[in-house]
């Protein structure tokens, strides 16, 4: 600066100082207090593991072309997945799909994953050394398998699909997990647990604010719908919970008779299969049923668990004890 930049700085400057001990004189004059600040602990684990600020959905208000589709079965076709190391038939008791379109089948029986390949072959698999009782994709190359013995197995899918860290859960034995806003939702039977990804346990959600159980029967299936976890209760449906951890609705049909399977379509159609009743039970995403997609007589075995493929515009079935899933094209 030139000397005449210097000296109007230099009184600018003087002015503020002069005003900073105004301001401290007129507050010490009427006296000091004592400010305490307590470290939130759990905000450093939920800002590391969240994979985003939050999510846009857009949705258009009396618009023909979203009004809510009732799907039809155009047709039904078997695939094996059995694989030639298999010692005994095949459990598949959860479905997931990465964000390319990859199919990613839990195997209880034979304690594995398997990878499809996008004609629904078998391309890989990983061996667990236990039941895995859920799965679901935490990124997009990288899947989480909630095991029997309270594990959560964290698996890398690459060239080939490696096993990474494990957390300790509640609940490895029952059927159900769910990944949802960073957390990881788990089954419990009596209700459902969340833990963050680095294993802490940030709910545990079985009751009302009257401290009445929320769930029917024993939990077991999810599945992420916009902002609710929907979970399946063993009994005529599922329980809808919010990103808060409270009820919004419930889903109920008397057709189902201990409801396990769950996924949402595309444009928010929720599909319950009932284990017992051996059907397909579709509803709104305002919780409306909109009747049945599979009957309880249409010789489907007893469904475990369901899954939207979006890409192929299909509805996948497991049944308990079988070599095969079930495709059910359901396109419009």
């Amino acid at each position: 600066m030139d000397a005449v930049q210097q000296f109007v700085q230099m009184k600018l400057i003087q002015k503020t100082v002069n005003d900073a001990i105004k301001l401290i004189e007129d507050s010490e004059a009427k006296g000091s207090k004592a400010l305490c600040f307590t470290e939130n602990t759990d905000l450093k684990n939920s800002m590391m593991t969240a994979t985003s600020l939050g999510h846009v959905n857009t949705e258009t208000e009396n618009d023909p072309q979203t009004a809510q589709r009732v799907y039809k079965v155009k047709s039904k076709k078997e695939i094996n997945i059995k694989m030639q190391n298999d010692r005994i038939p095949c459990c598949i008791s959860d479905v997931c799909q990465l964000q390319d379109g990859t199919i990613i089948l839990a195997d209880w029986n034979n304690r594995k994953i398997k990878r499809l390949d996008m004609d629904y072959n078998i391309k890989d698999h990983c061996d667990l050394g236990n039941y895995p009782k859920g799965i679901c994709c935490t990124g997009s190359n990288e899947v989480a398998v909630k095991m029997n013995n309270n594990k959560v197995q964290l698996i890398s899918v690459g060239s080939s699909l490696s096993k990474q860290r494990e957390i300790s859960v509640a609940g490895g034995n029952y059927w159900g997990m769910a990944y949802y806003a960073g957390e990881l939702w788990i089954s419990t039977g009596s209700g459902v647990t969340v833990y963050s990804t680095s294993g802490t346990l940030v709910k545990t959600i079985d009751k009302d604010i009257n401290g009445r159980g929320i769930f029917k029967a024993s939990t077991q299936q999810m599945a992420v719908s916009g902002e609710t976890v929907i979970v399946t209760d063993h009994s005529n449906g599922a329980v809808c919970l919010g990103r808060d951890y409270t009820v919004q609705r419930e889903l109920r049909d008397e057709s189902l008779v201990s409801t396990r399977g769950v996924c949402v379509s595309s444009d928010g159609t929720v599909f319950l299969s009932g284990f017992s009743s051996k059907n397909i039970v579709m509803f709104d995403k305002k919780g409306k049923c909109l009747g049945e997609l599979v009957v309880k007589d249409a010789g489907l075995g007893n469904p475990i668990a369901l899954h939207y493929d979006d890409k192929r515009k299909c509805l996948i079935v497991t049944c308990s004890s079988s070599d095969k899933i079930v495709m059910f094209d359901i396109s419009a």
